[in-house]
C-alpha cells in the first residue's frame, strides 16, 4: 500500500511566493494548499490538517511567529512540522523562530532540492531532533 501524500500548507502574503511553493511541491506528489494570511491559514489548518506548514515570517496582521504559536497551541502534540521560508536570517530572528516552535528554517530563495529533501527526511524519519 502506498502511503498517502504529505499534506503541506504554504502561507505567504506574497501570493506568487505561496502559489509557486505549493505548485513546486505538488509537482512532486505533495498535496498542497496555499493561503495568504494568518487567519485564513488557521482556518485551513483545522480543515486541511496539514502534515507540514511552510510559513513566511513577515506578514501583515498575524505574522508567521504568531501563526506558528497558534498552530502549535491548537494542535498540541499532534502539530504539523513547522517550517519557515523567509528573507529574514539574522540571529534575533533565528532565536524567535526557535522560541516559536519551528522545526526548520529556510531563507528565500530556497533551493527546491533542499526543501524537497527536508520533506523526504520528515516523511522517512519524523520530526528533526
Amino acid at each position: 500500500m502506498t502511503p498517502a501524500p504529505l499534506r503541506v500548507l504554504c502561507v505567504d502574503d506574497n501570493r506568487d511566493a505561496a502559489d509557486t511553493t505549493a505548485q513546486l511541491l505538488a509537482a512532486y506528489g505533495v498535496e498542497t494548499q496555499a493561503r495568504y494570511a494568518g487567519e485564513e491559514a488557521l482556518a485551513a489548518v483545522a480543515v486541511f490538517r496539514p502534515d507540514v506548514c511552510i510559513l513566511d515570517l513577515s506578514m501583515p496582521g498575524m505574522d508567521g511567529l504568531e501563526l506558528a504559536n497558534r498552530i502549535r497551541t491548537a494542535a498540541g502534540d499532534d502539530r504539523p512540522l513547522l517550517v519557515t521560508l523567509t528573507a529574514l536570517d539574522d540571529y534575533s530572528t533565528l532565536e524567535q523562530v526557535v522560541d516559536s516552535g519551528f522545526d526548520l528554517h529556510f531563507t528565500k530563495p530556497v533551493e527546491p532540492a533542499a526543501l524537497l529533501q527536508a520533506l523526504a527526511d520528515y516523511r522517512a524519519h519524523g520530526r528533526p531532533a
